[in-house]
């Protein structure tokens, strides 16, 4: 399509992590490594946290759905990263790439808002422990995660509509490894005032909400756990949560990163590595954070194998 002298573009290059050709190779393996790592580990979660019966609660039922919400996040975004550091031509179609960013909005505010929520939960197991099944009940938990994937979903459809409702000419390079709004809005040759105010406008009042929940959680489990007068009984308060506090500083962490830097010291390169740390290394964190820490998980897991040697052994001596 032609507009006076501007080529509407109908396609995107994607630049990628690296442009020099020597590291395509290491990279690949590199985040292959990582991405089958965070299949595995997060399908992992979601296969134990399903099947056995002592796993059936609602802190379970919670790291469940954080599992379901790391791998459609890294699935949005690893397997075209990793077939581009194969290709010549790194395209992505129009529609193709606004799936994409559309799919990104989904999972990555229903992990920020997943956390919150998870610290809820913490909040009154720690705090309210003889009223924990009432207020966290099956029902509040089903709510709670359908309003979080919900929430996503509506932001989505908020968001990306009004990043792809400006003109983009001539110029169709991403500085990126997927399609990102901040990337895409600096490519355009129209006005951006209204799609930058609107991402700006979501992206702060959902860190705003869920870090307000987050911190609101933790203080009161920090007084709950220091008027407990038994070091043991602290220990074993702390312990409850200890995993999802690892998780939620890593994951705020980054993105405060991100958003609070000088806007002098602010490049596209450095939002770039922040995301490959947030959309594929922490969804291959979360599944080790929370089976390393978890004397539940780690006693499921070894059972497990131990199941899996004897049938092994004994599958031997038959044969």
């Amino acid at each position: 399509m032609v507009s006076g002298n501007l080529t509407h573009v109908t396609e995107f290059v994607l630049m990628g992590v690296s442009e020099r050709p020597e590291l395509q190779i290491p990279l690949f393996l590199l985040f292959l490594l990582i991405y089958g790592l965070t299949v595995t580990g997060n399908l992992g979660i979601i296969t134990l946290t399903s099947v056995d019966s002592r796993l059936q609660t609602p802190m379970y039922f919670f790291l469940r759905h954080l599992a379901v919400i790391n791998l459609g996040n890294s699935t949005v975004i690893a397997p075209k990263m990793l077939v581009n550091f194969l290709v010549s031509k790194k395209t992505t179609s129009y529609y193709e790439c606004a799936t994409q960013l559309g799919g990104f909005l989904v999972f990555i505010v229903a992990e920020i808002f997943m956390l919150a929520v998870m610290a809820y939960d913490r909040y009154v197991a720690i705090c309210n422990p003889l009223l924990y099944m009432v207020v966290v009940s099956h029902r509040i938990c089903l709510l709670l995660v359908s309003l979080t994937y919900l929430y996503g979903f509506c932001t989505a459809i908020v968001v990306t509509p009004c990043v792809f409702s400006v003109s983009y000419c001539s110029s169709n390079k991403i500085n990126h490894f997927y399609c990102d709004n901040v990337p895409l809005l600096a490519l355009s040759c129209s006005d951006t005032y209204i799609p930058e105010t609107v991402v700006f406008i979501f992206s702060g009042t959902n860190l705003f909400f869920s870090m307000i929940i987050v911190l609101i959680s933790y203080f009161n489990i920090v007084l709950a756990i220091l008027r407990i007068r038994s070091s043991e009984g602290r220990q074993k308060a702390f312990s409850t949560c200890a995993s999802h506090m690892v998780a939620v500083t890593v994951f705020y962490g980054t993105l405060l990163f991100m958003y609070l830097q000088p806007r002098t010291n602010h490049s596209l390169s450095t939002d770039k590595m922040a995301s490959v740390f947030y959309t594929l290394v922490i969804p291959m964190l979360n599944p080790v954070i929370y089976s390393l820490r978890n004397k539940d998980v780690k006693d499921i897991l070894k059972g497990f194998l131990t199941w899996k040697m004897c049938t092994h052994i004994l599958f031997k001596t038959i044969l």
